[in-house]
């Protein structure tokens, strides 16, 4: 490899233990992967903030001893629990203490401790064409995306070496020529009505991410502008039932003003035709349940936004869950506060709602083993949610995710469905 001086003063121990140790590992990982240099970062997201045992622990607080400091601006994503709401759940105590230890050990580097899995809807979300190393998969897809960022699918560990040095291979999605679409998905007869509705992202997310692996989709038929959130949840979700990073939505994205463009004028390794059959069948895979009975409503994956919760604010005012549904909506704290001061956070409060910050249920082992049976609007969430918490799923909107929390079952509208 061709390594500049300071990847040279990094691999000496010029700069500390914990930033050889990083360059080390970075160096290593980029000779597997083919790459003839190192590209510096402007920015960082760590996913291993979340403990996923003994090693995960070690590593980092092995890195703290070693006085690891971050080289570049650097947040945080979701931990193993909610700080301080953690007793309120049945998350055992031995859990929760190495859970806390292993985020003190990555705070301790000079992070921005923001506990998110959606770092785009911060202030540190980065800019079009900046180089950044971010980690958890429905972040990487949104900013090589949506924002036109450049971050290669940086995994546990390995995104805290390049925080550490500032450092990253250049590869894959880094690259402009690694960019380019290789497959074409054309949405056919889709009416624009649908493509409105907020639950279409999350079925074309579920379809697109089958369809594409870890290939890059560019998508054609679009009709609408899509919100942010949809866009988020499209994402995550096709992040989730494939391995999707980098996305081009013709008319939409940044990088695909043209068909042409998000080929860069090369041709697609496949076409595929999306019709209302199709997605009508990828949205049934998203629910596994059988009958109606309903333990809880889920929301938050990726983390809730502003946004949502103020389109949330006005279905649950003045109107109270059933007795026997949790409705539970995880957010990070930047965003709860900002609801909070925003007056759309007391109405679900009234409502019987919970709110969970810098976690996730599918991160810490806090769901009751009395929930059976869950309610959601998010893709990511009904894709992960029965093989990971041993769960039933049911998808609908969240209009229906209200409705079913009020009557104590399953309540969806199908009418934008079967039309």
């Amino acid at each position: 490899m061709l390594l500049s001086d300071l990847d040279r003063a990094l691999l000496s121990g010029e700069r500390g233990p914990a930033a050889q140790m990083a360059m080390r590992i970075l160096v290593r990982m980029a000779e597997l992967q083919g790459a003839g240099e190192m590209l510096s970062i402007s920015q960082a997201h760590i996913d291993s903030t979340i403990y996923l045992g003994q090693a995960s622990l070690d590593f980092a607080e092995k890195l703290a001893k070693f006085g690891a400091k971050v080289a570049v601006p650097t947040s945080l994503n979701v931990s193993g629990l909610d700080e301080c709401h953690w007793q309120e759940w049945p998350v055992l105590a031995d859990y929760a203490e190495k859970a806390q230890r292993q985020m003190a050990a990555y705070q301790s580097m000079g992070t921005v401790p923001m506990w998110t899995c959606a770092p785009y809807q911060t202030d540190m979300a980065p800019k079009f064409g900046q180089q950044i190393a971010w980690g958890e998969s429905n972040a990487i897809v949104f900013a090589n995306s949506v924002i036109g960022a450049r971050t290669e699918r940086y995994p546990d560990l390995l995104d805290a070496c390049c925080a550490i040095t500032g450092r990253v291979p250049a590869l894959g999605l880094h690259l402009t020529e690694n960019r380019a679409g290789q497959i074409l998905l054309r949405l056919r007869d889709v009416p624009a009505k649908l493509q409105s509705d907020d639950t279409f992202y999350p079925v074309l997310g579920m379809l697109v991410g089958k369809l594409a692996g870890d290939r890059i989709p560019v998508i054609t038929g679009i009709e609408v502008v899509p919100a942010q959130d949809q866009l988020k949840n499209f994402g995550a979700t096709a992040a989730s039932s494939g391995a999707v990073a980098l996305f081009h939505m013709v008319g939409v994205t940044p990088e695909a003003p043209t068909v042409e463009a998000a080929f860069q004028n090369t041709t697609p390794q496949q076409t595929f035709d999306i019709d209302l059959a199709a997605l009508r069948a990828a949205r049934a895979e998203l629910t596994t349940a059988a009958g109606l009975l309903l333990d809880m409503v889920v929301l938050g994956s990726p983390h809730f936004s502003l946004a949502e919760f103020q389109q949330l604010a006005p279905l649950v005012q003045g109107r109270h869950a059933h007795p026997r549904v949790q409705f539970l909506v995880t957010t990070s704290r930047l965003m709860a506060e900002r609801a909070k001061e925003s007056r759309v956070l007391q109405p679900l409060l009234a409502f019987g709602a919970r709110i969970t910050v810098d976690t996730c249920i599918l991160a810490t082992p806090m769901l009751p083993k009395t929930i059976k049976t869950l309610m959601t609007n998010s893709g990511k969430y009904a894709y992960y949610a029965p093989g990971l918490l041993s769960t039933q799923m049911v998808f609908g909107s969240m209009s229906d995710c209200v409705e079913s929390a009020v009557a104590g079952r399953v309540v969806r509208d199908e009418s934008l469905w079967t039309a």
